[in-house]
């Protein structure tokens, strides 16, 4: 199986591209853009029987500023890639998010509850999914979730626990939202169960992909410092607190429904965060 991974070096690509081995074939912004059809006519030439895009348009607040950037990589970009795909007659693979729900449901979301977005990331990676539904004959939507992994996230300068350990480090005041609720998920994670889930050759559709349980961002951030065994105060606040562009939903917690289904399962999230703090060196 040879599987492009576009957006090779971001915090899920990197992943990705380790453990997928020499089955994988790195492809960075500097190879291909996905806004760009014609660039994407690589693939023609490399003929891989998979494609998954990790390529992504990721700040939030930003996008409400410019939401025809966030449209031109998530919504135009997946087009480009169904397009391209259906071309070659490979399996498209497009990475979602928990944000294309609203958070209104009051426990966590599976693959057949329906989208609302609340901001225009999350429409745009919505539009994403219909252009990867409707435009692609073989196709996986893949909807993670609250990422964090060894390589950070690019778009966003690094990730949600290394931006909190730093914080910590330098004795600043941390601050962190108790009543907005997620679901945790380790890139490796995500890269591993993705590998065992292509081999599988499950039928085509919408699958969400996280580690299991779910927590507040002020829970995730105490089991960061529990886990590393530091004394370090950390203040609850309300969501209302934080001046921020984008609305957020308030639970976006999802299950892997259908994933089970297939006998895979993802470990809790407070193991995965084990782990990577120590693949990080903390531990």
């Amino acid at each position: 199986m040879r599987v492009a991974v576009i957006g090779a070096n971001g915090q899920l690509g990197t992943d990705l591209v380790e453990v997928f081995g020499e089955e994988a074939i790195p492809l960075t912004h500097k190879d291909l853009d996905v806004t760009d059809f014609g660039s994407l006519k690589i693939l023609k030439e490399l003929k891989p029987d998979v494609i998954i895009n990790t390529a992504a348009y990721v700040r939030v607040d930003d996008a409400e500023l410019y939401p025809e950037k966030a449209f031109q990589v998530n919504a135009i970009g997946a087009l480009n890639v169904a397009k391209i795909a259906n071309e070659i007659d490979a399996v498209n693979v497009y990475i979602s998010t928990d944000y294309v729900f609203d958070g209104t449901k009051g426990k966590p979301y599976i693959e057949e509850d329906v989208p609302n977005p609340i901001n225009v990331y999350g429409l745009s990676k919505y539009a994403g999914e219909i252009f990867t539904k409707n435009y692609s004959g073989r196709y996986y939507i893949i909807r993670v979730a609250s990422l964090y992994g060894k390589a950070g996230a690019s778009g966003k300068g690094g990730n949600f626990v290394e931006f909190m350990i730093q914080k910590a480090k330098k004795g600043e005041n941390i601050r962190v939202v108790k009543d907005m609720f997620m679901s945790p998920t380790y890139t490796k994670d995500v890269a591993r169960t993705l590998k065992k889930f292509l081999e599988l050759k499950p039928e085509f559709g919408v699958y969400h992909m996280v580690n299991e349980g779910y927590c507040s961002w002020y829970e995730f951030t105490r089991a960061i410092f529990e886990i590393l065994g530091w004394e370090v105060g950390v203040k609850p606040i309300k969501s209302s607190e934080l001046k921020r562009l984008a609305k957020r939903p308030q639970l976006s917690a999802l299950r892997n429904e259908k994933l089970e289904k297939l006998g895979l399962k993802m470990r809790h999230w407070r193991e995965a965060l084990g782990e990577y703090l120590k693949e990080k060196g903390y531990l």
